[in-house]
Formats: structure tokens, C-alpha cells, sequence
């Protein structure tokens, strides 16, 4: 199906670079004809290639730390003065560890960190809504998504403190979407992805192993960046109207799974 976005106007947070998620989902939203505003914090737009993705989709880049309600105003705003109207999707793929990126394990974690990490990948979902909210921005029928992972109901060792940032990320998914459903029939989720090779991704300790076992136990495979970005397109379009607070499973079928014949087998030949 072409077109699925033909006429929306969205905008995406989060790309740094062409292995990351929001990278592929602003392509994907272009190719369906949407129109985008891409944004990234200052920082990351300047260790990023954004403006490689800008160019390839025609869009203009508006830089914003998400956790600065000054700055997701003048996002709004100035989002809403180049579409000539308000917005239809919102793309948040935002995340970060200072726990992870130092080499501090769970049980010893800097709180400090913790807290900063905490705003940047959790309650920067709510700030983004709660402006949107505060300034009716988005159109009725909108949709916003959030990108999340299984650690948020499942333990994952080396997950670290971001298990808790993502546990928070679909809470308010769940508790926003009521909200903003009953004044505007704008719909929030998340989408609980696969492991995936990004920039963010790979900074957990042990990545690779944990992806190898993933894609062992999930019956379709992982689902890459790009599965990824074509469920965000089914999930902006006007397909999924009725879908809200919902944390949607992208993953091959992984977070169904006990255990496969494939990694059975591993465990048996060790055991030998």
C-alpha cells in the first residue's frame, strides 16, 4: 500500500544516524507522503548526521532537548508555522543510561544518573504530550508512539536502570492516552522492539550475545529497525484509529516465547 500518509504532518525525535530507529522511520513516513520536522537534542545533532536525513526527506530540523519545556514549545511551534497547521504523528525515540554509558552496575548505581537518565528517557514522553496537550498541537485522530523494550516487564541484567526508565515510558503511554483520547481522539502507544543494532542499542554490555540469543528464540527472527519503522506507519495512518495504550510487541514473537528447539539444543549439547 503507498500513500498511507498522504497529507499528515509528523514529527519525529531521535534520529542520530542511519542505524537508528527514528532514522528509518522518517524515510518510511516520506515515502508514505507525510511531511516531518526533525528534531534532536543539541548535542546529539551535533555527533549525528541528521542533516543527511533532513536533505533526503525535505524536512527542516528544529533542535530540542526534550526535557526543556522552553525548548518543546518552540518545537511546537515552530513545527506548527512550517506545516501551516497542527500535527498528526509523533515519533519519540529518545533513551539514555548514564548508569550504562559509566560501567555502573544495578547494584550500585549513581542516583544522580539515574535521575538524569530517568527525565531524558522516560519523563520526556510525558513533557512532549503535556505540551502537545497544553497547546492543542496535534489533530483529532492523531497518533503518538513511543519506542520501548521488554525489560520493562521482564528482567534483563544488563538492562540496568533503563528496565525502570521503560516501565515508566508505557505508564504514561497508558495513563496519557486516556487523557488525551477522551478530549481529542489522539491515540498514544508504545512499541516494545526487538534488540536492534543502533547507536544506543549497542551500548549495553553484552549486546551481541543478547541479540544472537534473541533472534534464536523468536520464532519470525528479530524484527529490525526498518519492521519497526513500517509498524510506525501502520500505527500513524488512519488503519489503526481505535488502537490506544497499548505497549505493541515487535519482536519475531520473543516476548511469547519460553524457550526454542534452537537454544534447547545449546543448552543440551553444554550439558553433554
Amino acid at each position: 500500500m503507498n500513500n498511507l500518509l498522504k497529507g499528515k504532518k509528523g514529527i519525529v525525535f531521535g534520529a542520530l544516524n542511519s542505524d537508528s530507529i527514528a532514522w528509518k522511520v522518517a524515510e518510511k513516513c516520506h515515502e508514505q507522503g507525510a511531511s516531518l520536522v526533525l528534531t534532536n537534542a543539541p548535542m546529539a545533532m551535533r555527533m549525528g548526521e541528521i542533516n543527511a536525513l533532513a536533505e533526503k526527506t525535505n524536512s527542516p530540523v528544529v533542535g530540542a532537548d526534550a526535557t526543556s519545556l522552553e525548548d518543546l514549545k518552540n518545537l511546537f511551534e515552530t513545527a506548527q508555522a512550517h506545516f501551516g497547521g497542527k500535527i498528526d504523528f509523533i515519533l519519540h525515540s529518545i533513551g539514555m543510561s548514564v548508569n550504562v554509558r559509566k560501567g555502573r552496575p544495578y547494584t550500585d548505581l549513581n542516583y544522580d544518573f539515574l535521575t538524569k537518565g530517568w527525565d531524558v528517557s522516560a519523563v520526556s514522553f510525558h513533557k512532549v504530550l503535556q505540551t502537545a496537550y497544553q497547546m492543542d498541537a496535534l489533530n483529532e485522530w492523531g497518533s503518538v508512539l513511543a519506542l520501548s523494550y521488554m525489560a520493562a516487564q521482564r528482567t534483563f541484567p544488563d538492562y540496568n536502570d533503563m528496565a525502570e526508565n521503560k516501565a515508566y515510558l508505557e505508564s504514561v503511554a497508558r495513563s496519557f492516552g486516556y487523557h488525551y483520547g477522551v478530549r481529542n481522539k489522539v491515540r498514544v502507544n508504545t512499541i516494545s522492539q526487538s534488540p536492534t543494532p543502533t547507536t544506543a542499542g549497542s551500548g549495553v554490555k553484552g549486546f551481541g550475545g543478547f541479540l544472537a540469543y534473541a533472534e534464536q528464540m523468536s520464532p519470525l527472527g528479530n524484527a529490525t529497525a526498518e519492521d519497526c519503522a513500517n509498524y510506525c506507519v501502520a500505527m500513524f495512518s488512519d488503519l489503526t484509529r481505535r488502537v490506544t495504550m497499548q505497549n505493541l510487541y515487535n519482536d519475531g514473537g520473543f516476548s511469547n516465547m519460553g524457550v526454542s528447539n534452537l537454544v534447547m539444543a545449546q543448552m543440551e549439547k553444554a550439558a553433554e
